[in-house]
């Protein structure tokens, strides 16, 4: 991977292929890796960027508490490091939610917008209530509790599971209990949906256990 200090913190990225800018955010509670079944498939028209967010994967963990419009400020900085100056973002689960921050910060360096099994509404005080719960759980206890119950909320396939819950046994504790507090303090982005000049396109599983299709009251996990 490659590295570079931004921010105050060390960011950790890939970069493949040409074309296009696109940078490909993952979720919660992921690293960049994720992506790579896809990277195949695009990396002849794009030039894939893909990060780990701040404290997971490979990058720095911040112990201070921040907010998503922090971690698109991480993604807003690695471009100019790379010196893109507009990018197609796309981000699955909590990487949508870092890209709406990204939109609403940086709204003239977006050429498109990517929503994978993600959604823009803010959480309701209950679903806030449960992510604050499993941060400090997370904190105190490890990531343990969270590999357990994720994979099967993310795929119903056995293998994938299998795989998921090695890879969320390697993010760091304070990473996954930073980004579940970010999650719950972001504000609702239906605002800045009819603002958009660029294409949006939002991608969603009929059968996705965490966010609803159309509508519905949120499961109780901590995704």
């Amino acid at each position: 991977m490659l590295k570079t200090t931004l921010n105050g913190l060390e960011l950790a990225y890939e970069r493949q292929g040409r074309g296009t800018p696109l940078v490909l955010i993952h979720g919660y509670p992921l690293d960049h890796t994720i992506w790579n079944p896809v990277v195949p498939l695009l990396e002849a028209g794009f030039d894939l960027i893909l990060p780990d967010l701040r404290g997971f994967g490979q990058s720095g963990a911040v112990r201070t508490r921040y907010l998503l419009t922090d971690m698109a400020a991480d993604l807003a900085a690695l471009l100019d490091f790379l010196k893109i100056k507009t990018a197609v973002i796309a981000g699955h689960s909590m990487g949508g939610y870092v890209a709406l921050a990204f939109a609403r910060c940086y709204p003239s360096r977006l050429r498109g917008l990517g929503l994978v099994a993600s959604q823009a509404i803010a959480d309701p005080p209950d679903r806030k209530a449960v992510r604050y719960q499993m941060a400090d759980r997370v904190e105190a206890n490890g990531v343990g509790e969270v590999a357990e119950s994720m994979p099967a909320l993310l795929t119903a396939d056995a293998d994938l599971q299998a795989a998921l819950k090695q890879l969320i046994l390697r993010q760091p504790p304070e990473g996954v209990a930073g980004a579940l507090r970010a999650m719950a303090d972001r504000p609702d982005s239906t605002d800045i949906l009819p603002t958009f000049d660029f294409q949006v396109a939002i991608i969603h599983g009929l059968a996705d256990k965490i966010i609803p299709s159309f509508g519905g009251e949120y499961p109780r996990s901590d995704g």
